[in-house]
């Protein structure tokens, strides 16, 4: 007899010897009598099958100086090892330089929490398009920017890098109108793309999001099916619904008196008729432009699968199963 049966046969001898109970004895009883049945009709867990929440670890830091990986060690363990990441020092691990000085708490308390984005200016968005590797009269995102490889490893979500920041350098070289998303901008930067004809969105992807982006030919030979883009968390739910920073959340009716009003601030006619590409934009939970969440990719029978099942069409697609972030 298996130990859930020996379980269950005396929970059930001393139910019936014991007579009367006490509503707390009801309760316990119950509790215990709902978790033999939860054990004995799940599978059986074992280590394999242990994974770590999204995030939860980090991946070594490797050290590329002068061909070694040494960082000022020489022994062969501290040499080959895989280095701490910045701010924590051999000798004591779990203490980083920022708590070994305790006279102001605030300074840098947060470095492992911050949101990085990696700096794009305008001038090196206008090279990329005359060089040919950007489509103008589609969409321009993230996921069209990282297949081009030419941020090489600036963008790594591994580093907490949130995306892209779309800096004004070059805004009086930037010529070219396009449809672009990027995950920040400032004023200055988003008067340089509507100056020109252009239209420009902020939005936001989480981490697992841009780990499928920023390498998508592997995401799709691993077998994963294409998760859904979580909503910003309420640290960031201001930006990405102000209609200044042409927020993808925002209203487009707002949006539009907003960028009519920066062009009157600024000092420039905003340009008439049809823009020279298409108005794409994709919804709050998607991730590539033509594909949907959940989605199986097969790169090698170039097919794409669609889910099924109700509960996984709910999860993938449900209006009632959209998620915030809840990375800091």
């Amino acid at each position: 007899m298996g130990l859930l049966s020996r379980v269950a046969c005396c929970s059930h001898q001393f139910r019936h010897q014991s007579g009367l109970k006490t509503p707390s004895q009801k309760a316990a009883s119950s509790a215990s009598e709902r978790a033999l049945d939860i054990v004995s009709e799940a599978s059986r867990v074992q280590l394999h099958d242990l994974r770590g929440n999204p995030g939860a670890k980090t991946d070594g830091r490797q050290v590329k100086a002068q061909g070694h990986n040494q960082a000022g060690h020489t022994i062969g363990e501290l040499q080959r090892a895989a280095k701490p990441p910045l701010g924590w020092v051999w000798g004591d691990f779990y203490k980083p330089w920022m708590r070994l000085f305790d006279g102001d708490k605030r300074f840098n308390g947060d470095i492992n929490l911050r949101r990085e984005y990696v700096p794009v200016s305008l001038v090196e968005l206008q090279r990329i398009i005359d060089l040919g590797w950007l489509d103008t009269t589609r969409l321009v995102d993230i996921a069209a920017i990282s297949a081009t490889k030419l941020l090489g490893d600036k963008f790594r979500p591994a580093w907490r890098q949130f995306g892209i920041h779309l800096t004004d350098e070059g805004d009086d070289v930037f010529t070219t109108p396009i449809n672009l998303e990027v995950q920040w901008a400032s004023c200055t930067a988003i008067a340089a793309i509507e100056r020109v004809g252009g239209r420009i969105r902020t939005a936001y992807y989480d981490l697992e999001s841009l780990k499928a982006i920023a390498d998508a030919e592997k995401w799709f030979l691993s077998g994963k099916p294409i998760p859904r883009r979580k909503n910003p968390p309420h640290s960031l739910m201001h930006y990405y619904t102000d209609p200044d920073y042409r927020g993808y959340l925002a209203n487009p009716s707002d949006i539009e008196a907003s960028r009519v009003r920066l062009a009157e601030i600024v000092g420039y006619t905003l340009p008439d008729g049809e823009p020279p590409f298409e108005a794409e934009q994709k919804r709050p939970e998607q991730i590539f432009l033509g594909l949907e969440p959940g989605q199986l990719v097969s790169l090698a029978d170039e097919k794409v699968f669609e889910p099924t099942h109700p509960t996984l069409v709910e999860f993938y697609r449900g209006e009632e199963q959209q998620l915030a972030d809840t990375v800091r």
